[in-house]
């Protein structure tokens, strides 16, 4: 199997989608002659033109709004937002149309249409461009919000999102794109939305954590192994739909927990996973849940980025503070 990049393997999946359905395009900012502002649809316009890659205005609200009425007309439009933080002016197409036509037709429409977003900071990037708001978009109901940390997933599960007959906003980590390679297949296949993935099985504690933090989740269970804690790791892949069934069990052999999560902490998804094991495994639990988020402040610029983004060493003494109880 070849090694692919996290940018890479999307890459593949749009060329398979492009080429599998002529219902399938993709629109965005600069997704045609430049290939998109991480370059992860090069190829693509040379290879399909411009009717089925298109360069969009910089208007966001007019790009879903574009896309929303494709995909209620049949189409499967994907739509590349640059950076999540540039989503807003879009959010009213997303909470007020895409996802309702399901409920407003009373299922006689449904809107088939993937949203990408870049998302997460580490790269030290201008304001709005390391933003993680992925709970504003959890809240929404009638979208899927899916969250791949590795190649594999990261392929598998844009196929399967464009094959979704409902909307899927689809979260890529920013600083995963080039960071991390894995073997994958070549050629189509599917990994399914909402079935979380136990990357690493323990006793002592559960980490529970999605995106760019897997990385930074791994990083801790290589310390805390020298520590001599089992610690089981959970990569949730979607948070909505949520695989709660994972989370319990693993919480109930555990006794412990601690979230982890990039976002701002007040309303951050990972308060939502509290309470869910709060309500489906209090009995089990040894000590309090522990999150280990971002802060409530604005995403700092570059040379205070580090002071904001969760590391390994906050999930260690996150950890640790379970361990005490």
């Amino acid at each position: 199997m070849p090694i692919r990049t996290l940018a890479q393997a999307i890459n593949e999946a749009l060329d398979i989608a492009l080429g599998q359905d002529d219902r399938v395009l993709l629109m965005g900012e600069d997704v045609g002659k430049t290939g998109g502002v991480f370059r992860l649809s090069s190829g693509l316009y040379e290879k399909y033109g411009p009717d089925r890659v298109i360069d969009a205005p910089v208007a966001e609200s007019g790009i879903i709004g574009t896309a929303f009425g494709m995909a209620v007309a049949g189409m499967r439009p994907i739509t590349e937002i640059q950076f999540m933080g540039f989503s807003y002016p879009a959010y009213d197409q997303i909470v007020s149309h895409v996802g309702r036509i399901r409920n407003r037709s009373r299922h006689r429409f449904t809107a088939p249409m993937v949203i990408r977003m870049p998302f997460g900071g580490g790269i030290g990037a201008a304001e709005h461009h390391s933003e993680s708001t992925e709970s504003i978009y959890a809240h929404t109901p009638g979208v899927k919000v899916v969250v791949p940390s590795t190649p594999y997933d990261a392929k598998g599960m844009l196929l399967e999102a464009i094959d979704d007959p409902d909307p899927v906003i689809f979260l890529e980590p920013i600083r995963l794109y080039r960071s991390v390679k894995e073997d994958i297949p070549e050629g189509s296949y599917r990994v399914p939305l909402g079935l979380a993935r136990v990357l690493a099985a323990g006793d002592d504690v559960t980490i529970i954590t999605y995106g760019a933090m897997t990385a930074a989740a791994r990083k801790a269970l290589a310390i805390l192994s020298q520590e001599g804690v089992s610690a089981e790791l959970i990569d949730l892949r979607s948070i909505v739909p949520l695989d709660l069934d994972t989370i319990v069990e693993s919480v109930q052999k555990t006794g412990r927990a601690v979230v982890v999560h990039e976002a701002h902490r007040t309303a951050g998804f990972g308060a939502e996973v509290v309470a869910q094991i709060q309500e489906h495994a209090l009995f089990s639990l040894l000590a309090p849940v522990q999150r280990v988020t971002g802060w409530d402040t604005i995403v700092p610029l570059k040379l205070a980025e580090h002071h904001y983004v969760p590391t390994a060493d906050r999930i260690v003494a996150a950890v640790g503070k379970t361990l005490e109880e």
